[in-house]
């Protein structure tokens, strides 16, 4: 295909709020596709054939834009369309350079102009065909968060998320219809939410509120233990904060969590930043489905959970970008498994506890080099009337970085 496809955002104040130079490229363009909403705010004058986008929408662009080709085709967003919008689909499509974006101002900007809240201190959340339990990642005392909206019943699941999560304080501002004649505000309290049902294109402002005896989440590795559910197979606090370090976690980045536990680690490398990405593999189905509500209950729930064992469960997984293998080392052919999935530049990390295990570990310290060190913790207990320390059992953890020449 060849030629420009042109994106045009538009508002909930319709073709009155358009620039000109958006107005022309509607009424010029021979292909019209949108939301059967948006077309309906284009008046009579755009003539185009208008055509609603098919469900599920990504899978069917290739094939609506191929069955255009040679016509000129805009495409109407919802306010900007670079911002959570279509144009991102499309860029990544047929190529961003194939696009002219004509952005209109996205609901974030209207709400903080409603609000009065700067634009750049404010966090944003979308739960467009995104889970809920997303949100809780971002919940911290006193912040301000914008939810983007997947319809009219999205306030009262975040209303109900919130009071089961023991943020029940927390104000909830509803903004419907931004920038329309029908704009509305809707304000309350995730505790007493009375609203089952808003407009469907809204936009939820919080003001987060911790209710007292609510455990408080850091945003460094290192979670208290008991923001885990568990069985004991869990990497502790100070232990899981070290490895953590060693991983060294970026935006973007894929982690194999190998022998998965109760999914700390790869949890926790999801927290880091939100473009992180984890696959934890555990054996016991009973801990992947810890696994899987401990992701949800602490805001990461695209944590992908394979039950299997590894490393036959390791198979046809995604490249990672560092592997931690908290379990099974002693299983045959683990490490070097792990060890020939990472690219140059790619990270593992490997904890034991066990004299078997930290041999085989010395053994991969001596041909591949890296850094094998003993944690050590110990925590002050009672001891009569009196107070001493009990040590956990020491950790060896060998962390390595794959060079560019070895295989």
């Amino acid at each position: 295909m060849n030629g420009a496809i042109a994106v045009v955002g538009i508002g909930a104040d319709g073709w009155d709020g358009l620039p000109e130079s958006s107005r022309r490229v509607l009424r010029t363009a021979e292909v019209l596709v949108g939301a059967p909403r948006q077309l309906a705010l284009l008046p009579a004058d755009c003539a185009g054939e208008r055509i609603t986008w098919p469900s599920p929408l990504r899978p069917a662009v290739p094939g609506l834009l191929a069955a255009h080709e040679g016509r000129t085709i805009a495409v109407l967003a919802s306010g900007d369309p670079s911002f959570h919008g279509i144009a991102r689909t499309l860029a990544e499509t047929v190529g961003a350079d194939r696009l002219r974006v004509h952005p209109h101002p996205s609901s974030v900007s209207y709400a903080c102009a409603r609000l009065g809240w700067p634009l750049e201190a404010v966090e944003t959340v979308s739960l467009v065909a995104r889970p809920l339990a997303a949100l809780s990642a971002a919940l911290h005392e006193g912040r301000r968060l914008l939810v983007l909206s997947e319809g009219a019943g999205t306030a009262a699941r975040v209303a109900e998320l919130l009071r089961a999560t023991g943020w029940g304080g927390t104000r909830i501002r509803v903004l419907e219809q931004l920038g329309g004649p029908g704009e509305r505000l809707l304000d309350g309290t995730a505790a007493d939410w009375p609203h089952e049902r808003t407009d469907p294109l809204n936009v939820l402002a919080l003001d987060c509120a911790r209710d007292p005896g609510t455990l408080r989440l850091g945003t460094v590795p290192g979670l208290p233990d008991t923001a885990y559910e568990h069985d004991g197979q869990l990497t502790k606090r100070y232990v899981r904060a070290a490895t953590l370090a060693a991983l060294a976690p970026a935006p973007g980045e894929l982690l194999w969590d190998v022998g998965g536990g109760s999914g700390s680690i790869g949890v926790e490398w999801m927290r880091a930043h939100r473009s992180c990405r984890a696959i934890a593999v555990e054996r016991s189905p009973e801990r992947a489905a810890r696994i899987a509500r401990n992701a949800d209950a602490l805001g990461v729930p695209g944590l992908e959970v394979v039950t299997g064992p590894a490393p036959a469960a390791l198979a046809g997984l995604p490249t990672p970008d560092a592997v931690f293998i908290g379990g099974g080392l002693t299983a045959p052919g683990l490490l070097d498994t792990c060890w020939d999935a990472l690219p140059p530049g790619g990270r593992l990390v490997a904890n034991t506890v066990t004299l078997e295990s930290e041999a085989l570990l010395a053994d991969h310290y001596r041909r591949r080099g890296g850094e094998l060190v003993r944690l050590a913790v110990s925590t002050a207990v009672p001891v009569g009337g009196f107070t001493g320390w009990r040590q956990a059992m020491p950790v060896t953890q060998w962390s390595v970085t794959k060079g560019c020449t070895e295989e």
